[in-house]
């Protein structure tokens, strides 16, 4: 029969505040025979996404929740039952974060309260009169909850709040108010709040957990101090049976297009692309007829129409504002997206493959980068923001994580390591000592790490070859790590005797920090927009920005998601060639059309394979730079085959320098 199951948990998205990724929770859930898991961080939802894959692929039913403290009330525990409890969430964690400061969100029984349908709450509170007030709000839906984490005080406290919970008429449900997945997990927890409240493990206090307590427990050891209290454990696996939430939310990942009366917005994007056609090729041949009329069938049966207007509807808006734009990517695999002006290659003449960018059977929305000259982005994003509504558009989250040099300073503070010493080992640290970001909890290579030392793209004479990690079988690792015990040994003589003794804890901690989430920030030009409000479905928080919103999910929950985000990315390339434009204009009359420039110019050629290319867009790194005097690009394709080269598959895949020795014969 199903057991016990935690419904109070903090993973490390509660932001200095929890020690566990979400993975690890479930897999703990997992080892205790547990069927179903809440997650609650504290004031958002920002692991919700990443908590529900994970927990899916393993077999165990995610329930949402979060973790508020209400002036007068305490911590407040809420848990999604259905939609309409995860709207709920999402409407409630929106109001406290907007009401407050970034990182200081406000929360108040009034927000609960004027959006409590399809919640439970828990509250651990023993003033009458507190719980008074949220039994108004949720009636039988409202448990008080008990936690018996070994205090002096627990088991007595336990006592009296089932004793007021059965004077009051209310439930009582057993939680341990889980900060890690397992007991070791308190050490990083300690410093975490440490890191969070400026103090050092001398100075914290009772800032600290009382003990190792607050983890993940089977429900035997529970029991061992909670068995008096049966219906408390029964009403455990009650809530998590009667909270079923599913985040699939493509069927409204589209906003609705305003198209012209008469119009669909299929039937729109059909005749502009007709118009476009003719405009791009004059003479519409039978191979760009064909395909045209394969892309718009599939874009059809997607019911992807939408998706390219909003595109085009960019566009056109920078084209009307003379604000250099276009797309990049495998959207220019698309003839849609040419014959639209989102991009500038013309698939047809270069061969490119729609399907590399769209396919009917393809789980996720296509994707536009589009690349705006950095100067005018915040003009388009304004436009985006009028167009869709503050409502229903918000700029995508980039979730900031510990990298090994910021990690261990901040670790070094917290454990007390004297300021000189911090600095001084900060930058001991190499790149590659610490990150086991290079795996994902599930063992997989994470896809978007980066970090080699030297020549990172292996080209240059003698260097060795190394590169990124990147998804795939292909098991490619680069060099074995130096310790950081090696890195930091010649570091030892300025140890003072205590700082001596937490340099086994600096490491370990060190280590186990890394990649977990430190912040929220903007992402680089991520805009999400919804069909339904905004806040239905996704929660917000004010940015650093003034007068900008940010969604607590990432690009990757986005997507995961099934939302429709639109990439609004800032290139001071595109601003050069704005500005570029303008003088030639100016000086010789004459108004250039960036996709009409030939791309025969041998002088171009010449100052490419002289590597005279600092300022040339693609070709101005230095892997670049070593590459180009062994490639000797005299065309386009050139260029393109030597951009494409240098980059981690290619080079996992030693086709890089058997490619420029057949070039050079």
């Amino acid at each position: 029969m199903p057991g016990f199951v935690h419904l109070h948990a903090h993973s490390c998205f509660s932001l200095l505040d929890g020690s566990s990724t979400p993975e690890a929770l479930v897999d703990a859930a997992l080892e205790n025979g547990e069927d179903a898991l809440a997650l609650t961080d504290t004031n958002g939802l920002y692991g919700a996404v990443r908590f529900w894959g994970y927990a899916k692929e393993r077999g165990v039913r995610p329930i949402f929740g979060t973790e508020l403290v209400l002036p007068q009330i305490g911590p407040l525990v809420l848990l999604a039952r259905d939609r309409r409890g995860w709207t709920s969430l999402c409407h409630i964690v929106s109001a406290a974060q907007l009401a407050g400061k970034k990182t200081e969100p406000r929360p108040t029984l009034a927000m609960v309260e004027r959006d409590s349908a399809g919640l439970f709450a828990l509250s651990a509170s023993e003033d009458p009169i507190a719980l008074g007030d949220l039994a108004r709000v949720f009636g039988e839906a409202l448990y008080v909850e008990l936690v018996d984490g070994l205090g002096r005080d627990d088991e007595a406290r336990c006592d009296r709040l089932a004793a007021l919970a059965a004077e009051m008429g209310l439930g009582t449900v057993v939680t341990n108010d889980v900060h890690f997945a397992r007991p070791a997990g308190r050490r990083l927890h300690d410093v975490m709040r440490c890191i969070d409240t400026g103090t050092t493990l001398d100075e914290a206090g009772h800032l600290l957990a009382r003990n190792a307590e607050r983890w993940l427990k089977p429900e035997a050891a529970l029991r061992e101090r909670l068995a008096r209290f049966p219906e408390a454990f029964a009403n455990a696996r009650r809530i998590a049976d009667a909270c079923d939430v599913d985040l699939d939310l493509g069927h409204q990942r589209l906003p609705g297009f305003p198209a012209p009366q008469g119009h669909t917005a299929f039937s729109f994007l059909y005749q502009l692309c007709q118009d476009g056609a003719r405009e791009k090729y004059g003479r519409i041949t039978p191979a760009v007829s064909k395909q045209l009329a394969h892309e718009l069938e599939v874009i059809d049966r997607c019911g992807l129409a939408e998706f390219f207007l909003i595109n085009w509807d960019i566009v056109r808006f920078c084209r009307e504002r003379r604000i250099p734009a276009q797309g990049r990517g495998s959207a220019a695999d698309s003839i849609v997206a040419y014959v639209l002006d989102v991009t500038k290659v013309d698939p047809i003449e270069h061969d490119l493959l729609f399907e590399r960018f769209l396919t009917e059977d393809s789980k996720t929305m296509p994707d536009i980068d589009l690349d705006i000259a950095s100067s005018d982005r915040e003009e388009v994003i304004q436009y985006v923001y009028r167009k869709y509504g503050e409502r229903c558009s918000a700029m995508v989250a980039n979730l900031v994580t510990y990298r090994s040099r910021s990690a261990s300073r901040e670790i070094a503070k917290a454990l007390g390591f004297r300021p000189e010493v911090v600095d001084r080992m900060s930058k001991a640290i190499d790149q590659w000592a610490v990150d086991p970001r290079m795996h994902t909890p599930s063992g997989g290579h994470h896809p978007h790490y980066s970090g080699a030392v030297g020549d990172p793209y292996g080209v240059g004479a003698g260097a060795p070859t190394q590169g990124r990690y990147t998804e795939g079988k292909g098991g490619w690792r680069p060099p074995e790590p130096r310790p950081i015990a090696d890195e930091l040994a010649e570091l030892s003589d300025l140890f003072d005797g205590k700082e001596r003794a937490r340099f086994p804890l600096f490491r370990e901690l060190t280590e186990a920090i890394a990649d977990l989430p430190r912040h929220l920030s903007i992402h680089n030009g991520g805009m999400l927009i919804t069909a339904a409000p905004l806040v239905d479905v996704a929660p917000i928080e004010r940015a650093t920005m003034p007068d900008r919103s940010v969604v607590q999910f990432d690009k990757r929950d986005v997507e995961d998601l099934g939302l429709v985000k639109i990439d609004l990315l800032g290139l001071r390339t595109l601003s050069l060639i704005k500005d570029c434009v303008a003088m030639i204009d100016e000086h010789h009359g004459v108004r250039l059309d960036l996709g009409s420039i030939p791309l025969d110019d041998a002088a171009v050629y010449d100052l490419i394979c002289e590597v005279d290319t600092i300022g040339l867009f693609q070709v101005e790194s230095r892997a670049q730079a070593q590459a180009l005097p062994r490639v000797l690009p005299r065309n386009f394709a050139d260029v393109v085959v030597e951009v494409a080269i240098i980059r981690p598959g290619p080079l996992q895949g030693n086709m890089v320098n058997p490619y420029i020795r057949r070039r050079q014969g």
